[in-house]
């Protein structure tokens, strides 16, 4: 499966933006998917993930901000994000646990001005 990844850009800090992962296939049978992101200079960080049921699971300092979801229909996984701040700044990475090793999106950019 590949996963095509969408929806960053630049916005004010208290913005929103609506990111995208868009499986080649199929996702029903992915048991997890989720984001993590990179910032400049920084290591990566995980973001949330959705279980195949639809259970969530976030990193703390975004769950209060951050809505991770999926649709089956459509293939794809979303994650909404409010009240942006400029930390918030990294490249977005979508990816999901299939057999064998953790696949990865090619990852969208956000940009939060301050």
């Amino acid at each position: 499966v590949q996963l095509q990844a969408s929806g960053g850009g630049l916005v004010q800090a208290g913005g929103s933006l609506r990111l995208s992962c868009a499986a080649s296939r199929s996702i029903g049978t992915i048991n997890v998917m989720g984001w993590y992101r990179q910032a400049p200079e920084k290591q990566g960080e995980y973001v949330a993930l959705v279980l195949r049921g639809g259970s969530t699971n976030y990193a703390d300092s975004m769950k209060a901000r951050f809505t991770i979801s999926r649709d089956n229909t459509k293939n794809t996984v979303f994650l909404q994000m409010n009240s942006l701040k400029p930390e918030d700044t990294a490249v977005y990475y979508c990816f999901a646990d299939v057999f064998g090793p953790r696949l990865w999106g090619q990852g969208t950019q956000v940009t939060v001005s301050s």
